[in-house]
This record gives C-alpha cells, sequence and structure tokens, in this order.
C-alpha cells in the first residue's frame, strides 16, 4: 500500500486505528441481559400499581398532623409571651421574629431571635437564643418526589448535645418513603438511624413500618419496628390511625370535620407492657370563628384546657389559654400577643394599588 505524501511531498507514515475494545461492549451486554427479566418485572408491577390509581398516604411524619392541628399539645403554654415577625420581602420570602417568655411554671425566661428566608425550591431557618444555644434548619425540594432535610442544634450547655440529623424524603405516586440519621458518625457507625414507608393498599387504606436502629456504642445496638395503619373515609373528612410499637405499647387516633368551621379529635395511648399498664386518652375540639380560633382539650388525668386565638387585623391577635390538673389541684394560666408588621408597601405585597379602583 502507498504511503500517503503531505504538502511538502514527504511521506506520511500511515495512521494506525484501533478496534473497538470488545469486552466493554460484552460486559454491558451481559449485564443488560442479567438485569432485563429485574426491569422487565418491575416496569409490569409498576404499570399494574398504576392501574388501581391509589393515592399518596402522605409521610409516616405527617400521619397524625390533623389530631395534632386539632389537640392543644403544641399550642398550650402558661406565663405571658409575644412574638413580634416583621416581613422583609414576600418572594423571597424573608422574615424575622422575635420571641419573648416569661412567668412560665416549666421553663424560664428566655427569649429567642429567628430569621426565615424560603422559596419555591429552599427554605432557611435560624435562630439563637438568650442562652447561646444555636439552631438551624434547611429544606432542599430537589423536585417533585425528593426532599432533602438538614437540622443542627449546637448547645453550651453540659446537661444538653449538640444535635444534626439529616433527612431524606422521597414521595411515589402512592408511596412515601423516609430515612433518617441523627448524630450519625462515619468512623464508628454510633448514632441513630430511622427509616419508613407508607402504601397505599386501597384508596382509603395505607399501610406502613418504622424502623428504628440506635447506636450508642461501637459495641451496643439495638433495632425495633412499629408497624403502621391509616384509614382516610371517602370524602377524607374523617381518619383513623394505629401504630404499634414494640413491647405492647399501641397509639390510636381518630379526627373528624365535622364541620367548615367544627373538628374533633380522639388520641388513645394504650400500654400493655409486663412491668407497666396504662392507658391515656385525649379528646379535643377546634372551632373556627370569624376572627378567632378556640380550641378546647380533656384527658383522661384529669387535665381540662383550652386556647383562644383573637383576631383583631391582619396583623395582630391576642391569645390565652388556661389548663386544670384536677388530680393535682393545680391550674396553669397563660397570655400572649403575635404581632407583624413589614416594610412592603400594598403593591409589593400583591394588593391592588391605593385610590384606584381595580383594573377590569
Amino acid at each position: 500500500m502507498a504511503a500517503a505524501l503531505n504538502e511538502k511531498g514527504s511521506a506520511v507514515p500511515p495512521t494506525l486505528v484501533t478496534p473497538p475494545s470488545s469486552s466493554s461492549s460484552a460486559s454491558s451486554s451481559i449485564l443488560s441481559t442479567v438485569a432485563s427479566p429485574f426491569t422487565s418485572l418491575a416496569t409490569r408491577f409498576g404499570n399494574w400499581k398504576a392501574g388501581f390509581n391509589l393515592p399518596n398516604p402522605g409521610s409516616v411524619e405527617t400521619l397524625q398532623k390533623e389530631v395534632k392541628q386539632t389537640h392543644l399539645t403544641n399550642f398550650i403554654f402558661d406565663g405571658a409571651r409575644a412574638d413580634l415577625t416583621k416581613g422583609l420581602s414576600v418572594d423571597p420570602a424573608f422574615q424575622v421574629t422575635h420571641s419573648f417568655s416569661l412567668g412560665s411554671q416549666s421553663a424560664p425566661s428566655s427569649y429567642h431571635f429567628s430569621a426565615v428566608y424560603a422559596n419555591a425550591n429552599l427554605l432557611l431557618q435560624g435562630g439563637v437564643g438568650d442562652d447561646g444555644n444555636l439552631n438551624g434548619r434547611l429544606n432542599r425540594q430537589w423536585n417533585s418526589n425528593h426532599l432533602t432535610k438538614v437540622q443542627a442544634s449546637l448547645t453550651n450547655s453540659a446537661q444538653a448535645q449538640n444535635m444534626i440529623i439529616l433527612e431524606h424524603d422521597y414521595t411515589g405516586s402512592d408511596y412515601s418513603v423516609n430515612f433518617k440519621a441523627m448524630n450519625p458518625s462515619p468512623i464508628n457507625g454510633t448514632g441513630i438511624y430511622i427509616g419508613n414507608a407508607l402504601q397505599s393498599v386501597t384508596k382509603n387504606l395505607a399501610l406502613g413500618l418504622e424502623t428504628l436502629y440506635q447506636k450508642p456504642g461501637p459495641d451496643m445496638d439495638e433495632m425495633t419496628t412499629s408497624y403502621l395503619l391509616k384509614y382516610t373515609g371517602d370524602r377524607k373528612d374523617w381518619i383513623a390511625t394505629a401504630q404499634l410499637q414494640p413491647a405492647g405499647i399501641l397509639q390510636a387516633t381518630y379526627w373528624q370535620k365535622l364541620s367548615d368551621k367544627v373538628e374533633v379529635a380522639a388520641d388513645l395511648q394504650l400500654i400493655a407492657a409486663p412491668q407497666r399498664r396504662e392507658a391515656i386518652t385525649t379528646l379535643g375540639a377546634k372551632y373556627d370563628f370569624r376572627m378567632a380560633t378556640f380550641r378546647a382539650q380533656v384527658d383522661s388525668t384529669g387535665k381540662v384546657s383550652a386556647l383562644l386565638e383573637q383576631k383583631f387585623g391582619p396583623s395582630f391577635a391576642f391569645l390565652f389559654a388556661g389548663e386544670i390538673d384536677h388530680l393535682k389541684a393545680a391550674a396553669k394560666v397563660g397570655v400572649g400577643v403575635m404581632i407583624e408588621s413589614t416594610s412592603l408597601t400594598p403593591e409589593e405585597m400583591g394588593y391592588p394599588p391605593q385610590g384606584y379602583p381595580p383594573q377590569a
């Protein structure tokens, strides 16, 4: 074969062409052949499930959301408190809050400053107290299915430890999966690890489980599994849940929306362990007025509590809380105010310009 000539007439050595390696293509072909039955089965199973048109049951974290919004457990307080919030931006949302509390029987007087920044895919929240403790939270929504959460708490108290929580949520069409790691150590694997899943079985019934693995030391570990159930009414106006934990612990809840303004909820916690047998029942109701919200609650331990949140305008609310413990002959009373101000104009907040008729 004659050699090619360049512009100067000199011979150019022929270029050697390396044939493609057959090992990589053979390996990929073997892998695809082995995985083909599994991928085909997964595709067929996914199409079979999609044919039932099952709804997403929500996450395990929000399993009892409606009950917690009705009961006073997350709202009751005593003493005096004030929350002063100032909005600095709407899109993206940015606000700061000054919180004061004093005169509580269960906690010392305190001051806390916090700030929140949020847009469509990101939430940043941080705060610091007068005791020097810091806390922060980050939520990142990658897409409609994946959500990553990071929480951190730094304390200067010898009686508490610093905490970091790494969490990831996956939301499918008819199921939800969550994995959480609390103070994980990549060196010796210590920490607390929690994984849970909730799957819709029918349009009303969802079943799930939650596994907790904790390793406080290199030579110590423990694993427990809880079983979950959630049943939703056809009109989504009532929800019943149950959670069976190890050692004979059962928690069952029931929530019902009686009307647009009235909601009721019940909670049963039953402990049937060999060394301890106990049951606590809590009944609560919430009534929404035009400018107020009233919550009332009573439980089997003799506690009766109520909370009234009265709004006098879009930026001012007054709170009054009370609790009576009949068995201990004790009572608690709390009063509070929530004030929200903003430096934005009505146009920046999305309201129509003042003094001009609305456009058709």
